[in-house]
């Protein structure tokens, strides 16, 4: 067998040979290199990248299974090596799985070595960046440590806890923070005074670590200081640095000490310059500051005002020496120093022995302190009790002077009465004759006389009309002075009132040879007619006093809501100096260059302007003109006045056959009121009083057509009563009342009682247009049926003026 089997073989040698060897040569090789027997270095970085990569690991036990087979084959062939034919083919097969698991394994262990290389690598940077980070750590100033997420100590720096020598021996890896703080809390290099206190810093400190930040100052023994810093990170842990802030606390300490004194410094010379005396305790009772005030105040020995010297030594001073007054005072601070810390300030006024009174004010301070001081009020006292005197001084010369006001009051009270009186005396007294006078000259007028007697008329007629006029601007500038005049505003044309002032001014201007225009317009104003025309009066006088060549033109501009009456002339002018100046009483600029007159017009105009609330303008330019403005008010016209301004323009304009009843108790002045109207082809009847008044309408047996009554009558008698007892039996006859009395009341009670009120001295123009206005009996007797309106007439002859 032997033989044969070595024949067969050395026939075939390179069938058999080289696909049996070495296959068990490599399959025993990679059994070695999987079972682990390989040489240290190589076994020792096979169980390095085994350890640290579990899918090699997997590989290399797929490979053994394979081995495993491999041989194991291997050996069946061995077995059956009576069939070489098959055998040499499973060789063959064999052959090639090997050389390729062969390839396999190369590249595996080319991967191997690459991925050891690469894990070695790693290792290596690993280790530098700790050793790097360790460097870093321990560059830094500060103490560092770093807990991990579940609370443990993993890193830390040779500088943590260097200033507790006792902690630092202590902490190690795995340290729970809780422990940490624990064994800080026990460590004596820690300022803190007792267990309880450390029982609290414990439990502070971990509260603070709840946080994701946070800061705070710790106070070791021996004036040292540590900054504590803790900030939670990403991964959950915790890093802690302590940094020695030492030198910036003192540092700041004694800053803030600097700064305490020069403070200290200007409270105390704040102290010293006030004015009250100031005594400054700590929360001890015990003296801590005072000022020169006090010294001055209470004069104390040196040696009490000293720091800490107590409060009841200094109370008990003061008392001893009468300082503090009353004896009660003493409780009373005592009481106060010993309440509790929040109690109410202390004021308590004290009255020395000598007469000096203090004002003791005390109050607490948030430090449980207090500040007690001293105001001196005895000058201020004495000043408030001077002032007194002086008040009572004054109030007795106040009284007195009261007393000299009254007097002086009472004395002008009586001299406006005797005024009044002057102005009811010249009412009646002065104008009655004057009124008499001028019906007389009314009557002279109308008679045939030769031309010398003619002139001379004229000229006693134009002396009354200036004594008119000056008594007129009298009585006016006296009712104003006395309150007496008071307005009474309505809505009316101003055509009329315009045509009577042409009427009357024209021919006096015609007569100095100068041009004169009125302006006609057709708007309606809201005035006081009677005030409204004297103020127009007194400024078209003043235009034709003044004016010497030229013309005066009386017009009316439109100024939105108002109208504005002007008055232009072509006089001197009036400086501009002066234009305030001739609004005076009794003023005139030059009287040498006017006529006659007393200098009361403008004085009257602008007081009457400002009782009807009209506004009251002055243009001048010297060697040019002047023009005075009168702004009203304009208002919507009357469609039912004017119809009555058309029926009464179309009446006829003589009186012939008017019966007048004339009343009057004064004969002269009856018959001169006899002649005028009789001049005027009236038919008039006379009577003293309401007795012959009846008998004379008894004896006609018709009433009259107007009655005309004066109104002061013989025995107490009066116009208004007359009338009222004549309409009782008569009907509402027309009554016009003549009165030399301005008071406003007189014109209420005739107004009321549908009585037309004309006042002396009488403009017999404006009494021929009233009359012209009555309805005769014989001309109009359907008219008289219509009196038993008693405002009838009235209503009409108001509308017609």
């Amino acid at each position: 067998m032997a033989s044969s089997s070595t024949l067969s073989m050395s026939t075939r040698p390179s069938l058999v040979l080289p696909f049996i060897h070495p296959p068990r040569i490599l399959i025993h090789s990679l059994h070695r290199i999987i079972s682990g027997n390989l040489p240290a270095g190589r076994q020792k970085m096979s169980e390095s990248f085994l350890t640290d990569d579990l899918s090699l690991a997997d590989e290399n036990e797929r490979l053994r299974l394979i081995v495993s087979a491999l041989m194991d084959r291997a050996e069946r062939i061995t077995q059956g090596a009576s069939r070489p034919a098959a055998q040499l083919a499973h060789v063959v097969a064999l052959e090639s799985q090997v050389r390729t698991r062969t390839r396999d394994l190369a590249e595996t262990l080319d991967r191997l070595r690459v991925a050891n290389a690469r894990l070695s690598q790693a290792e290596r940077d690993a280790v530098g960046a700790r050793n790097a980070l360790a460097d870093a750590l321990e560059a830094m100033v500060e103490g560092f440590a770093m807990f991990d997420a579940e609370d443990r100590l993993t890193m830390w720096n040779s500088r943590f806890c260097a200033d507790l020598p006792d902690v630092r021996r202590r902490i190690g890896p795995g340290l729970t923070f809780r422990d940490y703080v624990r064994i800080v809390s026990e460590s004596p290099g820690l300022n803190l005074a007792d267990s309880s206190e450390r029982r609290e810093w414990v439990t502070q400190r971990l509260e603070n670590h709840q946080r994701r930040d946070v800061n705070f100052m710790v106070q070791l023994v021996e004036d040292q200081w540590l900054q504590v810093s803790e900030q939670r990170m990403s991964s959950g842990g915790t890093a802690v640095t302590q940094t020695d802030v030492t030198a910036m606390v003192r540092n700041a300490r004694e800053e803030r000490t600097k700064l305490l004194d020069e403070q200290a410094q200007m409270v105390r010379a704040t102290l010293d310059h006030i004015d009250q005396g100031v005594l400054i305790f700590d929360a001890k009772a015990r003296l801590a500051g005072w000022n020169r005030r006090l010294r001055e105040l209470f004069s104390p020995p040196v040696d009490l005002l000293a720091a800490g010297t107590p409060f009841t030594a200094i109370l008990n001073n003061l008392m001893r020496r009468r300082q503090l007054g009353r004896s009660n005072i003493r409780a009373t601070l005592t009481d106060w120093v010993n309440g509790p810390p929040h109690r109410p300030p202390l004021k308590v006024e004290i009255v020395q022995e000598e007469g000096n009174i203090l004002d003791l004010f005390a109050q607490a301070m948030p430090d449980r302190g207090f500040v007690i001081s001293f105001n001196d009020l005895t000058k201020e006292r004495r000043a408030i009790a001077e002032m007194h005197r002086m008040n009572e001084t004054l109030e007795a010369r106040v009284r007195a002077r009261t007393l000299e006001l009254e007097s002086a009051r009472d004395e002008a009270e009586r001299a406006n009465a005797s005024k009044s009186r002057f102005v009811a005396s010249a009412s009646h007294d002065l104008l009655q004759p004057l009124n008499a006078a001028k019906l007389f000259l009314s009557s002279l007028s109308g008679m045939e006389q030769p031309p010398a007697q003619t002139r001379l008329v004229e000229r006693v007629n134009s002396a009354f009309g200036s004594v008119e006029q000056i008594l007129g601007a009298l009585l006016d500038i006296s009712k104003f002075d006395i309150g007496a005049a008071h307005a009474k505003p309505e809505s009316f044309a101003l055509a009329p009132l315009l045509d009577r002032l042409r009427e009357e001014f024209a021919p006096m201007a015609t007569a100095r040879g100068l041009g004169f225009r009125v302006h006609d317009t057709r708007a309606h104003v809201h005035s006081d007619p009677v005030y409204l025309k004297r103020v127009l009066q007194n400024l078209l006088s003043n235009g034709l006093r003044y004016t010497k060549s030229g013309r005066i033109i009386l017009g009316v501009r439109h100024r939105g809501k108002y109208l504005r009456i002007e008055v232009w002339d072509t006089g001197p002018g009036i400086p501009e100096d002066k234009q305030t100046e001739i609004f005076r009483e009794f003023t005139r600029l030059d009287p040498a260059q006017g006529d006659s007159g007393m200098g009361l017009g403008l004085a009257i105009v602008e007081q009457a302007c400002a009782l009807l609330g009209h506004p009251l303008t002055l243009r001048s330019i010297e060697g040019k003109g002047t023009v005075f403005s009168v702004t009203v008010p304009l208002v919507e016209p009357d469609q039912r006045r004017e119809a009555v301004k058309d029926l009464h323009d179309s009446k006829r304009d003589a009186l012939d056959d008017l019966l007048v009843l004339v009343v009057e108790n004064d004969r002269e002045v009856r018959s001169a009121m006899i002649g005028v109207l009789e001049g005027w082809g009236t038919s008039p009847i006379e009577a003293a009083t309401l007795a012959e008044a009846e008998a004379l309408i008894d004896e006609l047996g018709v009433p009259p057509d107007v009655i005309l009554a004066d109104y002061q009558l013989d025995h107490g008698a009066n116009g208004l009563d007359l009338v009222r007892d004549l309409r009782v039996r008569h009907g509402m006859l027309p009554a016009v009342l003549i009165t030399a009395d301005h008071n406003p009341d007189l014109a209420q009670k005739a107004d009321e009682q549908g009585i037309l009120l004309l006042r002396k001295p009488l403009s017999l123009r404006r009494l021929q247009r009233l009359l012209r206005h009555i309805p005769a009996q014989q001309t109009e007797p359907q008219s008289r049926a219509e009196r038993g309106d008693h405002s009838y007439w009235f209503r009409q002859v108001n509308i017609a003026e």
